[in-house]
């Protein structure tokens, strides 16, 4: 299991030049926040395309966005990778 974390927080950094204690760190900011309002789920995702450096089309941010508050969000890596390449 640990050669997946690592793996995992490699890609990550290697895909996005976002951390492993940066991920860390929103993580725990984020433990007992409420996932269903769209003023603090934006404000996750505007924080996190900050952090990573890139552009954040406000189309691709709202379907983000609603996919959080909707708890519609997908456990698989080619699903996830569907909606923040699309």
């Amino acid at each position: 299991m640990g050669n997946f974390k690592e793996d995992l927080f490699g890609n990550l950094e290697k895909k996005s030049n976002i951390k492993q204690e940066d991920v860390y760190k929103v993580a725990d900011s984020m433990k007992h926040a409420n996932l269903s309002d769209e003023e603090t789920v934006r404000n996750l995702v505007r924080q996190l395309a900050r952090m990573a450096n890139k552009p954040l089309p406000q189309e691709k941010e709202d379907k983000i966005v609603e996919s959080v508050t909707k708890n519609n969000i997908p456990m698989d890596m080619q699903s996830l990778n569907k909606i923040f390449k699309s």
